[in-house]
Formats: C-alpha cells, sequence, structure tokens
C-alpha cells in the first residue's frame, strides 16, 4: 500500500450535515390600507429585509393607447424617471445614486408598473423621489425625443432575435387585427416613431391618478413610521378620482397551422408553440401548472427527456403558462406555450417527436412520480423564491394586476399539493390539444418547410423574416 493510500485510509472526515426540519411556511400576507387621496395600499413587514421594495401599479391597459401611437404607454413609464418639474434628468439620477436606490418602470397589457429598491435607512428620501416622479414629470422634448430614438434603435434588435421574432409573429397570428394584443407591446416603428412630448404629456394627465392607483411596501419596516412617511409623500400625489378602465374581452384563433418566418442560412429553428387558455381566476389553473410543469418545466420534463437527453436535438424546450390580462369580474387568458431551438436538419423530425410527446400523454396519462417530483419541486422552493422584498413585492402587485384575493399565491400552494395526477392529466392534455396549436418557426425556409409540411399538423405558411 503506497502512503497516499495509508494517509487517507487513516483521515478523520468531519461527519455529514444532517438536513433540519423543515420549519412551516406561507407567502406572507400583507395589510391593507388607502391613503387620503384614494391610492390604494399593501405593505408586509418581512424582519431582516433591509432593502425595501415598493412595486407601484397604474391600471393603464396598453387598449387605452390612442390609436397609432402604439408605445405612448412605454416611453411615459420610461420618462417618470427622466427629470421632474424640480430635478434636471442627470440630477434625479443623481439623488437616487445618492440614496442607493433603483427605479424602473415599464407597460403591459394590463398596465404600467412602477418599480423601487432601496436600503430603509433611505426609504423616506427614496420615496419622495418616487412621488415626485409620479406627480410632477417633467416631460422635455429632449429627453421624450431621446427615449424615443431608444425605442426606434431597440426594434432591429429585437427583429433579429430569433425568440423576440416567434413572440411577435404569434400574437399576429393568434389575436384579431384589430386587437391592440396582436400588435408589439412597445410599438412599431412607425407608431413610435409618432410619439412626442405632447402625446406622453395628454396619456399621463389622461390616465395617471392615485385613485386608481395600488402601492406595495414590503420590507423590515421596524422603526419606522411609514404612515408619516407615506403621508408626506405619496400622499401628496393628487388627481380626480375614475373608474378603472374596461377592457375588451380576450379573443383568439388557434386553428392549428403553421407559420415559418424565412431567415436563410440559420443553423437553428426557433419554435414558439401557442394558444390561450385558462388564467389564474380559473379553477383549473393550479392543476393546468402541475400538468404544464410535468410537461416541459424543468430538466426532468417529458419534452427534455425526449427531445434533449434521448434525441440530442437541442439544449432545452420549455412549456409553461403567461397570463395575458384579467379583469375585475375574472374574465382574462393566459398564453400557454412551448418553446425552444433546434437544429435546422432536425426541425421535422423534432417537431415529429414533440407532437408524439403530446399524443402519448393524452393516451397515457402524467405518472405519479412525475406528479410528486413537480409538486416538490414547485411547492419546496417556494421559501427560497421569496426570500427577498422584491420577489414578494412583485407576486403582491401580479395579484393586484390581476384582481386576485391577498391569500392566492398562499393558496396556490395547497392547491398545488392536493391536485392528483389524473386532474394534472386531464389540464395539460386540455391546455396543449394536438389539434389546436399554432405553431411558429423561425428558420431557414428552404430547409424545414417540406418535412413540417409531411408532418400534417397543420397549413404551412412562409413569411419573410
Amino acid at each position: 500500500m503506497t502512503d497516499a493510500a495509508v494517509s487517507l485510509t487513516s483521515m478523520d472526515f468531519h461527519p455529514q450535515p444532517e438536513p433540519g426540519v423543515a420549519r412551516p411556511w406561507a407567502f406572507p400576507a400583507p395589510d391593507r390600507g388607502k391613503l387620503d387621496n384614494g391610492l390604494t395600499l399593501l405593505t408586509s413587514h418581512r424582519p431582516g429585509q433591509q432593502v425595501v421594495a415598493v412595486e407601484i401599479f397604474l391600471p393603464v391597459p396598453l387598449d387605452a393607447e390612442p390609436a397609432g401611437l402604439d408605445g405612448v404607454a412605454t416611453i411615459m413609464a420610461r420618462a417618470l424617471s427622466e427629470g421632474t418639474d424640480q430635478r434636471s434628468a442627470e440630477e434625479f439620477a443623481a439623488e437616487l445614486e445618492r440614496c442607493g436606490a433603483t427605479l424602473d418602470a415599464h407597460a403591459d397589457h394590463p398596465g404600467v408598473r412602477v418599480s423601487l429598491e432601496v436600503p430603509v435607512s433611505r426609504l423616506p428620501k427614496a420615496l419622495g423621489l418616487l412621488s415626485e416622479a409620479l406627480i410632477a414629470p417633467a416631460f422635455l422634448e429632449t429627453e421624450i425625443e431621446r427615449l424615443v430614438r431608444n425605442r426606434l434603435d431597440e426594434i432591429p434588435h429585437e427583429t433579429a432575435n430569433p425568440a423576440r421574432r416567434a413572440a411577435k409573429q404569434l400574437s399576429k397570428e393568434l389575436f384579431p387585427a384589430e386587437a391592440r394584443m396582436s400588435r408589439p407591446r412597445q410599438g412599431t416603428e412607425a407608431t413610435v416613431s409618432a410619439i412626442d412630448a405632447a402625446a406622453v404629456r395628454a396619456f399621463y394627465e389622461a390616465y395617471v391618478r392615485p385613485a386608481t392607483a395600488t402601492a406595495v411596501v414590503v420590507g423590515d419596516l421596524t422603526g419606522v413610521d411609514l404612515d408619516k412617511v407615506l403621508a408626506e409623500t405619496l400622499g401628496a400625489w393628487t388627481g380626480e378620482p375614475a373608474e378603472p378602465l374596461p377592457m375588451p374581452p380576450i379573443t383568439a384563433d388557434d386553428t392549428g397551422r403553421v407559420v415559418i418566418v424565412d431567415r436563410p442560412g440559420a443553423v437553428q429553428t426557433q419554435l414558439l408553440i401557442g394558444r390561450i387558455g385558462a388564467d389564474r381566476h380559473d379553477r383549473v389553473w393550479p392543476a393546468q401548472v402541475l400538468g404544464t410543469y410535468c410537461l416541459g418545466g424543468t430538466l426532468t420534463s417529458r419534452l427534455d427527456r425526449v427531445l434533449r437527453e434521448e434525441k440530442g436535438y437541442t439544449y432545452g424546450v420549455r412549456a409553461f403558462g403567461q397570463v395575458l390580462r384579467s379583469d375585475a369580474q375574472g374574465n382574462g387568458a393566459a398564453m400557454l406555450a412551448i418553446s425552444g431551438s433546434i437544429d435546422t436538419p432536425n426541425t421535422g423530425p423534432a417537431l415529429d417527436d414533440l407532437w408524439k410527446v403530446l399524443r402519448t400523454l393524452a393516451a397515457e396519462g402524467l405518472t405519479d412520480a412525475e406528479r410528486e417530483t413537480a409538486v416538490q419541486n414547485l411547492v419546496g422552493v417556494a421559501p427560497l423564491k421569496y426570500e427577498t422584498a422584491a420577489s414578494v413585492a412583485g407576486t403582491l402587485a401580479d395579484q393586484v394586476e390581476q384582481h386576485l384575493p391577498d391569500d392566492y399565491q398562499a393558496q396556490l400552494y395547497a392547491r398545488l399539493a392536493e391536485t392528483g395526477t389524473v386532474e394534472a392529466t386531464a389540464a395539460v392534455v386540455n391546455a396543449f390539444p394536438v389539434d389546436r396549436l399554432v405553431t411558429v418557426l423561425v428558420g431557414d425556409a428552404a430547409q424545414i418547410a417540406d418535412p413540417v409540411r409531411a408532418l400534417g399538423i397543420g397549413e404551412v405558411t412562409v413569411v419573410t423574416g
């Protein structure tokens, strides 16, 4: 025996750590309130979270954008931090930096979200800056022109990105041409080019007001007189009362078909397969989440097992459900989709195997082992997922945005744990029926069109990329 082997056999190893007993956990319930100006307030005290997260939801849906000005909501959201009546854009940015704060805003179909993160010791100052941005944005012509140019510069890059191009085409295919959802969220070159400071100001004045807005504040609020701080900051925001804007119903055409966005010479094909289905208001949502996760939510899913591990067609394929929007009556929809990229020569075989996975799922169902793994992954990761104040604040704001009760997320985890294999199977089969899926492929049409036509999964149309 060598000296090294003798040394190894005589070495004392530290005992392997044993896992502790899991502590009970539930998604934190917020406290509700309302400021004198009508602003709805949700707060959640999270001991130890010294970085406070604030989310402001403005119920200004993209459907409210004037005709020919798609993207004005995005430009308005971006302009909120580009100077106020009191400070220039540079001065405003410098004050945020002194607070150690970050401020971001974006627009989506349900409305505009403004997000702030700041150390709790600087919360009053940062809330003052946030309030200043909401109450008195400058919307200077020079700043709006710059934001418009920036947005116009982004559009060619998005068009060149296969995943973004596929998403744009799927929306165009699914939704009626007159529906706002059929068009890019942040506008097109033509509509963004038409946006000026006057249009941004008019949009702001028409729809941004405290009476319809909601503020979510999450973090360690020990020693913070939050009522006083809010009264002196967001409480100074004024505006006429107004009812939330009505939203048109979501309709879509999911007739099974294939659209190829031609990219000559592409070495990969970006695929996006989708339709609309039930959202979080539907009682099937927990089972749909569970079944979709089993289908394509992780590396252990069926799609990955077949297309990645067995066949080597891809680095990964994912199935998911993404809520589009909903109204106070619970009318809404979610985008149900499968996405991934495949090497060009194997596009036809990969789609064939993907459809076989869906047909096998319908015929044989999920297994109890698949269901158990999904529950453990979805429910077990929740305490880690919500370690930060920002993640809690974002989810609470999502619930507000989607007109869900404050305890929705907590109840969802309980429902996921109770959902059985048969129920999850039925939900995912209904979510992805093999004859009601719109397939978008961004790739080399000369190489992939004929093999895809041979599959018989729907009429194949080729459009320019």
